[in-house]
Order: C-alpha cells, then sequence, then structure tokens
C-alpha cells in the first residue's frame, strides 16, 4: 500500500511539473535578453495580399485529427511572398542567392528602427529619405554594418482591415509609404546593411510601377522583409534582429518568422 501511493504521489507531482511548464506566464529569455518581442504576423484567410482578389491565396485543409487519427495536422497552401514575409535576392536579380542560400550570419544583426510615422500620417505615400536616416543617426549614431534596418511607418495598424491595409484608389493604384532609392542606396552601400525591412507590403512604396528599390537591393544581396509587425514595441537601437525564413530550396521568398531580442 505504501508503495502504491508513493508512485500515485510520484505520478501526480511530474504531471503538476509539466502543466506547469506549459502553463507558466513567467517565460525564461535567453541569457542577456530581458524580452522577446514578436515582429510576426498570423498568417490566415483574412491577411491582405499584394494583388487583389476575391478569395485568399491562403488556404488549410484539414487531413487528421486527434479524434479520429490520434493526431492534428492540416495540408496548407500560400505564396511565397505572403504574410510577414522575405524577399531572397533572387526574386528581382537573376543568379543571385535563392532563400535556402542566403547565409544564416546574414539573417541575425543589430536591429535599426526607422520610426517614419509621423511623416506618414500626413502623407500616405511618404517616401523614406536619407534625412530620416541622417536624423536617426544623429539621435543613435551611425547604423553598424550587418545591420537588420526596418521602417515603422505604423501601417501594420490598418491590417485588420484589407481594404485600408492595401489602399488602392478608384484606378487600383496602391497608396503606401516606402523607401525612396537614395535612401536604400545610402543604407545598402554607405551602411553595408544586410536587411531592409517595412511595416507595408512592399520596400517600394505604393504608387511603383517599376519596383526600383526592389531591383537595387535585390541585387546588391541584401534580403527585405515585408509586412512587419509590432515594431512600435520595440526601441529605435540596442536590440537583435532573428529572422528565421523557412528553407525552400530554390525559393524566391518565404513567410518568415521574426525576433526582436531586447537587451
Amino acid at each position: 500500500m505504501k508503495y502504491k501511493t508513493l508512485v500515485i504521489g510520484y505520478a501526480l507531482a511530474v504531471a503538476l511539473l509539466l502543466f506547469g511548464q506549459q502553463h507558466r506566464t513567467d517565460t525564461l529569455q535567453p541569457s542577456g535578453f530581458r524580452a522577446i518581442v514578436d515582429l510576426t504576423h498570423s498568417i490566415n484567410t483574412q491577411t491582405p495580399a499584394f494583388e487583389a482578389s476575391a478569395k485568399s491565396p491562403f488556404s488549410a485543409k484539414t487531413v487528421a485529427t486527434i479524434e479520429k487519427d490520434q493526431y492534428f495536422a492540416r495540408s496548407i497552401s500560400l505564396p511565397e511572398h505572403f504574410g510577414t514575409h522575405i524577399d531572397a535576392p533572387a526574386h528581382f536579380a537573376r543568379g543571385m542567392w535563392t532563400v535556402d542560400q542566403i547565409p544564416p550570419e546574414r539573417l541575425i544583426g543589430s536591429l535599426v528602427v526607422l520610426d517614419v510615422s509621423a511623416g506618414v500620417k500626413k502623407n500616405p505615400d511618404y517616401l523614406i529619405s536619407v534625412e530620416d536616416i541622417a536624423a536617426w543617426e544623429h539621435a543613435n549614431g551611425q547604423i553598424p554594418a550587418g545591420a537588420v534596418v526596418i521602417a515603422h511607418t505604423g501601417w501594420d495598424a490598418r491590417w485588420s482591415f484589407v481594404k485600408d491595409f492595401r489602399n488602392s484608389d478608384s484606378k487600383g493604384v496602391l497608396h503606401f509609404p516606402g523607401y525612396s532609392l537614395d535612401a536604400a542606396k545610402f543604407l545598402v552601400e554607405g551602411r553595408s546593411i544586410y536587411g531592409l525591412g517595412i511595416d507595408t507590403l512592399s520596400i517600394d512604396y505604393g504608387r511603383s510601377t517599376d519596383y526600383p528599390v526592389h531591383k537595387y537591393v535585390l541585387a546588391h544581396s541584401v534580403y527585405q522583409l515585408e509586412d512587419v509587425a509590432n515594431l512600435e514595441h520595440v526601441p529605435a537601437s540596442g536590440s537583435i534582429a532573428m529572422v528565421s525564413p523557412m528553407k525552400l530550396e530554390g525559393g524566391s521568398g518565404s513567410p518568415v518568422r521574426i525576433f526582436a531580442l531586447l537587451k
């Protein structure tokens, strides 16, 4: 009887320990970081897409359930450039890295958050300028080589409203902010960045028809991050970006999970 009681007590203690590990709220952070901010939107059928469509390009079909099959699984379909995603250099530049070929050391770097939301409130077609970058550096110091620079335009506040996020006019022209070519050239050539990102559908502003920033940046082996989330929770400098795309062989891009590690 005593042995049986001890076994039951031990099993109960293990169960409580496992439950506590799954439900604890005081999540331990990696050594040296005080917090982690997820810069990624969840993907579903309401996710805004660059191309207008009555039907979402994302689909998820349940292929197994716990009740029937003792496990849960789905089959999914979506474009490479959908939701929070990465553009590999091969997306616009022939012979450049595909998403699986981007060196892993380039996917981790100092995170620079360039807040241009004040200008965007006045002009949805706002172009991020060299002057915006100079203002950031005046306040925070020079952007370090190998940084991941992401523009906080405030546009992701529209994420749950597809029409507002795409913001197309009666002629189908999109209106949202992006980088000027001069700003992109300064960051790539003058600051040797690894990644360039934004919280809108595109690095190029919505009205663009020839995508000069895409062509220039990707041709210089700098990847792009689009539809980034939660930048208002990240300081302008002092944190680390971790960029984790799917390793799609030959991929032009991929959905990506991005984390900001706050020191």
